[in-house]
């Protein structure tokens, strides 16, 4: 990105001449930034007043196609802005970010909350049976509908402020919550100086070390962040329980630290907010609202869900504590089994119980040749080819960028891979756009973006992955499908654009085929001998999959039942987050050796914004999809059967909202699915798997 503007040259305003119309990243900077969302809201307020005053009655096309057709300069400056706050930032963007968040907050909530529009769309919902309209049509129709209704467009003018105060509220307190987070994992390192401090870490960890340590000039030293790439490989192998301790706790204390980027307050603010918002809504609580529009629609059926595996991971976890336990005694430790010390000794168990561990099988687990497997699987399944461009700019040296062609040879899309941990960058994975498919104004093809955080090798060498790192990159992939396969004419249905406990089933399923030994016989190969896996450690390292899944699980849904306890209160004043965690934890048995996948004072998901509030459970809750969606294939006896990957494209992955999620899934499957499933996928299904190594 260039870090000087000509005032006369702002690229937002001009059109994009690059391939592919993609945004010229070697020409935007960040003072092109402000004057462009500034004329950005006010082309797209415009547009919309405009829609609302006409004087023409309300049809299809002149409302919610003219809705559709709005916004084009603001969805273009957000996208790309988006992109750099998430994985390229800096003190400016940041700043930038905490100004432009609560003013995006209240633009849209102009919108939906215009009495003049709303009458318009509500108008033509009220008589969308006599439209004529397609099925496309009347899916973004309703969802409209849907979306000004919980807004609040209906309220008086009173609760209609109110709830615009609370947006912009929210939106700034979120923007503060990942901006504390990301500050506190920047300031963060822990650093190794010898061989005392190395011991029992492999090579591949210490090569990663040492590539963060000459990152950050400490060449010649070993450093480990609080990047989880980083993190939890350390605990998985140091030998030195004093330094597995402190880094632990640095890590689940990240937002937790009394001083300015504590997070305590501004969660507490968020419940009461949120709460505040249902309640002006006509909803019990907050849960109650967001999970009105959802599969699940209530908390009842959240709860439900989670409570039946709860047991069973609590169950399967203690049995694999008392297991380390024991193997602590029989190496002569005096000490019971703390946090810190669950995945040095889970690792202990699984090399005993599969004579496999990490430090074997990293090496066969290359990131081209894993990227590499996401790629061919998505040939066989659809078709797809990919060719890497290296005339495309993109925001970091380090991001790689693939024409997506598809089995017609017809452009798809561009698909963007930025795949290395930086300080610039939160932590975590993610997927998101620079430009969603639409037909609406041409043939508009999609333009992908995935974002992980994996190590470097270092000298020379590649990088290699962790089973769970190879795990993660096809679950993104799978949601870059999602966006790339995407064939729908209205960009607000395009690709993602679904109800939220259904957007994980494209990226769930995509895990599938890695732990297929057809994928990974051909791409699991040493990184320095080309030879492959061997045959005997695959089937091992296959045999291992479910092993420490009661942990994983209760991590999991401990995190997604305190969300959902969060924000079931109805009343949030002077909330102590703390000790409402420990109570919500108590409530449901959370082993003392085990803690949430993520604790309230860095839930991105849940207070970074809005995404997975109240609806963290949406993963489990897909993951019951994912599991008898891929029963699908293995009941072909081809995991890439021609004509089930068939209707998984035209039902699930190129669908986008264009239907309701349980209508799509039962046109690919035939009907809907139970959770056994996910059990027989965890190893939790019955008595006989608690307690195996």
């Amino acid at each position: 990105m260039s870090s000087t503007a000509q005032p006369d040259a702002n690229p937002f305003f001009q059109p994009w001449q690059g391939p592919f119309g993609a945004p010229p990243f070697d020409r935007v900077s960040i003072e092109h930034f402000r004057p462009a969302f500034e004329r950005a809201l006010a082309e797209h307020t415009a547009e919309i007043e405009a829609i609302a005053a006409q004087p023409a009655a309300p049809d299809f096309a002149n409302t919610i196609e003219a809705m559709e057709r709005s916004g084009r300069l603001l969805a273009r400056v957000s996208h790309v802005f988006s992109v750099l706050a998430g994985a390229d930032t800096n003190d400016a963007i940041q700043a930038i970010e905490r100004e432009i968040a609560p003013k995006m907050s209240a633009h849209y909530s102009r919108i939906h909350l215009n009495a003049a529009l709303f009458r318009r769309i509500d108008a033509l919902f009220a008589r969308r049976d006599s439209l004529a309209l397609t099925r496309e049509q009347e899916r973004v129709l309703e969802r409209y509908h849907t979306r000004f209704r919980r807004a609040g467009a209906s309220l008086d003018q009173a609760r209609k402020d109110r709830l615009a105060a609370i947006g912009e509220r929210l939106a700034a307190l979120g923007t503060a919550f990942g901006q504390n987070v990301l500050a506190d994992e920047q300031d963060y390192t822990l650093v190794l100086e010898g061989e005392t401090d190395l011991a029992g870490l492999p090579d591949f960890v210490r090569a990663a070390a040492r590539q963060a340590a000459k990152d950050r000039g400490l060449e010649g030293k070993y450093v480990i962040t609080l990047g989880r790439s980083s993190v939890e490989p350390f605990l998985q192998f140091s030998a030195r329980r004093d330094l597995r301790e402190q880094a632990f706790k640095a890590w689940i204390a990240r937002g937790d630290g009394g001083g300015k980027t504590d997070n305590k307050a501004i969660i507490a603010e968020m419940v009461a907010l949120r709460a505040e918002r249902a309640r002006l809504l006509g909803y019990e609580t907050f849960a109650h609202y967001r999970l009105d529009d959802s599969m699940a629609k209530t908390p009842q059926a959240v709860r439900g869900l989670l409570e039946t595996v709860w047991p069973r991971a609590v169950t399967r976890a203690r049995a694999d504590r008392d297991a380390m336990q024991a193997l602590i005694a029989e190496e002569g430790g005096n000490f019971e089994l703390a946090p810190w010390d669950w995945r040095y000794y889970s690792e202990k168990l699984r090399k005993r119980a599969f004579d496999v561990d990490e430090a074997a099988t990293k090496p066969y687990l290359k990131l081209d040749n894993v990227i590499a497997a996401a790629f061919d699987t998505a040939t066989r399944l659809f078709g797809l080819t990919f060719a890497e461009r290296k005339d495309i700019p993109a925001w970091h040296p380090d991001v790689r960028v693939w024409e997506v062609k598809g089995r017609d040879g017809a452009h798809v899309g561009l698909f963007f891979g930025d795949y290395f941990a930086r300080p610039s960058k939160h932590s975590g994975a993610w997927m998101t756009s620079l430009r969603e498919q639409e037909r609406l104004e041409g043939d508009v093809r999609p333009l992908i973006v995935n974002v992980m955080n994996f190590s470097k090798g270092s000298e020379g060498d590649p990088a290699l992955l962790s089973f769970d790192d190879a795990r993660t990159l096809f679950h993104e992939f799978g949601h870059g499908l999602h966006g790339l396969l995407s064939s729908v004419t209205y960009p607000s249905i395009s690709g993602t654009s679904v109800l939220r406990d259904f957007v994980e089933l494209p990226s769930q399923l995509y895990e599938h085929w890695l732990e297929r030994p057809e994928v990974l016989r051909r791409f699991a190969l040493h990184y320095r001998t080309g030879e492959p896996m061997p045959e005997d450690l695959l089937k091992r390292l296959l045999a291992a999959r479910t092993f420490n899944q009661g942990a994983a699980t209760v991590e999991y849904v401990s995190s997604a039942l305190v969300d959902l306890d969060f924000h079931l209160l109805r009343e949030a004043d002077n909330l102590d987050v703390n000790a409402f965690e420990r109570s919500s934890l108590s409530r449901i048995g959370m082993p003392d050796e085990l803690v949430m996948r993520h604790r309230p004072p860095h839930f991105q998901h849940v207070f970074s914004g809005d995404g997975y509030s109240s609806a963290y459970y949406s993963y489990m809750w897909s993951e019951v999809l994912d599991s008898d969606a891929f029963r699908a294939f293995e009941e072909t006896g081809d995991i890439f059967d021609p004509a089930t990957a068939q209707k998984l494209h035209d039902y699930i992955y190129s669908a986008g909202g264009s239907r309701d999620p349980e209508e799509l899934y039962t046109a690919f499957r035939g009907r809907l699915p139970t959770a056994d499933a996910l059990l027989v996928r965890r190893g939790l299904a019955d008595a006989a798997f608690v307690g195996e190594a």
